[in-house]
C-alpha cells in the first residue's frame, strides 16, 4: 500500500479536514494523525570578525593531546561510527 502524506493545521480543536486525497467513496482507509517536527530555527551566521572574537577559531591550540587535528577528527568519527559495546 502506497502512503499519502499530507500536513494540515488544525483550525478547530480536535478537528481535521483533508481533501483532495486519491481514494474513492466507500474504500477503506487507515488515518495516523502525528504532530508535525518542530521547526530548529537555524543558527544565525557569523560574519568573519564576528567569528573570530567567538573563541572557535584556535580553540584546539596547545592542546599536547591533538598534534595532528586531522587524525584526531577521523579517530573521533570512527569513535562514534562503532557500536556503543566495543568503545
Amino acid at each position: 500500500m502506497e502512503a499519502v502524506r499530507r500536513e494540515a493545521v488544525i483550525t478547530k480543536d480536535g478537528q481535521i479536514q483533508l481533501i483532495d486525497l486519491p481514494y474513492k467513496r466507500g474504500e477503506r482507509v487507515e488515518i495516523i494523525v502525528l504532530p508535525a517536527a518542530r521547526q530548529v530555527e537555524p543558527h544565525p551566521k557569523l560574519t568573519a570578525g564576528q567569528l573570530r572574537q567567538s573563541g572557535l577559531i584556535g580553540m584546539w591550540k596547545g592542546r599536547s593531546d591533538i598534534s595532528d587535528s586531522s587524525v584526531y577528527a577521523r579517530r573521533l568519527r570512527e569513535q562514534a561510527q562503532r557500536p556503543r559495546e566495543t568503545r
